[in-house]
């Protein structure tokens, strides 16, 4: 059944993705965070929902459906672009051809999207749709998991869709903690009472979820965060005293085990799982010192490379940092780019909140660059831990602050205009002389 109401609400939607190719954008988006296939048993769990929906959004674009497209081209776009250049370069090179090839084609698919998203997604209701997209297809799983983590007394460990990008328990902890600061952001725009009930009850049961999920690196990266949504946000004790509350709340309500697994950070030393990823680090350092220019291309992090470049040879591990996976399988030009666009991106939302001071208009917008900041961050102190460069989120995020520069741009720009247009009414007198 549930099978059939996601084929027949598909359908519906399909024609309109043609049409309005942004809204084709959001139903692709949707269905990559949410991955509602995943939640079915029958024919749908495997249907390409996802492919059918980019092939009729970019044919609606081909069709020339969408009359205002426009690509900000600044040095952010710039640098990204160099970046997915340099992915497909390094790929004709890598150490394994097979895997290489099939994780650029999967890496290209999310990057064409998201580069529609900068083509077309460029006023403030698509902005605003976009980002509440995101935020609340994974709230999704923080609303499931938080119930079942207070249901289960946090006895056992939340996990995320099967055969996705966030399956694994620090995985969907890592992703619900990037989308919880665009969900306070639409918890500061609502005026509904009931609206921001709803929103602060999703925060809270994907705090839960965040905690249920038993990730070290999570912990460590939602206190990154919330330093920094402390800093950004513009009722400090307001947010402050709730979270505090609620951080007490969550500690005292998780089991011993809980405790004493967090409490392994400390003593990294003595802990496996630890030792196993500085070892995948030292790995990619190795391997990149071998290959500096083009690193080991996709799929570097094999048992086999391992014996010839990590330090302890049989303990095999993925990357587990974000860095350390772009520097394995890309050399050290592909981490200077991809630290590069980080550094730029955020200093793009910088800027937005500098020009938006003053103008209640662009309040929206200066809220949505400090949120999508406080995000960016948390993918920084989280992907220290976990390896999920690709993953098409950050790279939303950062779409969201280039577009967000470029409209503040622009209505900058509109009103310095107004300010020069005589008035109706009154006439243009020559200066004497």
């Amino acid at each position: 059944m549930r099978d059939l109401v996601l084929l027949l609400v598909f359908a519906g939607f399909l024609p309109f993705c043609f049409w309005r190719p942004y809204v084709g954008l959001l139903v692709w988006s949707c269905l990559g965070y949410l991955n509602p296939h995943r939640l079915t048993w029958g024919f749908a769990y495997y249907f390409p929902f996802v492919a059918i929906s980019a092939a009729a959004t970019l044919a609606g674009l081909l069709a020339a459906r969408e009359r205002n497209m426009r690509l900000p081209v600044t040095a952010t776009t710039i640098v990204w672009m160099l970046f997915v250049f340099w992915m497909v370069l390094t790929t004709q090179f890598a150490l394994n051809p097979e895997t290489a090839s099939n994780e650029l084609s999967r890496t290209i698919k999310i990057q064409l999207m998201v580069l529609v998203t900068l083509l077309i997604m460029h006023d403030k209701k698509r902005i605003m749709w976009l980002a509440g997209v995101m935020a609340f297809s994974i709230a999704f799983y923080g609303v499931k998991g938080g119930l079942f983590v207070v249901a289960t007394g946090g006895a056992y460990l939340v996990w995320g869709p099967e055969g996705t990008f966030i399956e694994g328990n620090n995985e969907i902890a890592f992703a619900l903690l990037i989308v919880m600061p665009l969900m306070y952001f639409f918890y500061m725009q609502a005026e509904n009472k009931w609206v921001k009930r709803f929103i602060l009850g999703c925060m809270l049961t994907s705090g839960f979820a965040i905690v249920g999920s038993y990730s070290r690196g999570a912990l460590l990266g939602g206190l990154a965060m919330m330093g920094m949504l402390w800093l950004k946000s513009r009722h400090k004790v307001a947010l402050a005293i709730p979270a505090v509350l609620a951080l007490i709340l969550l500690v005292i309500f998780m089991p011993e085990a809980w405790m004493e697994r967090m409490s392994t950070i400390q003593d990294y030393n003595e802990d496996a799982s630890a030792m196993g990823r500085i070892n995948a680090w030292l790995f990619a350092v190795n391997l990149a010192n071998d290959h500096p220019f083009m690193g080991g291309g996709y799929g570097t992090f094999t048992k086999p490379l391992f014996l010839k470049y990590a330090p302890n040879p049989l303990d095999h591990h993925d990357a587990h940092s974000i860095f350390f996976e772009v520097l394995g399988e890309h050399g050290y030009v592909g981490l200077f780019l991809f630290l590069t666009m980080g550094v730029l991106t955020f200093f793009n939302g910088t800027w937005v909140i500098r020009k938006c001071r003053g103008r209640p208009d662009l309040q929206w917008a200066s809220d949505l660059a400090s949120m999508s900041q406080v995000a960016l961050t948390g993918y920084v102190a989280g992907g220290l831990f976990l390896g999920l460069a690709y993953f098409d989120l950050p790279y939303h995020l950062m779409a969201i602050l280039v577009l967000l520069k470029a409209y503040v741009r622009r209505e900058r720009a509109a009103a310095a205009r107004e300010q020069f247009v005589p008035r109706a009414g009154f006439r243009q007198v020559a200066s004497p002389g």
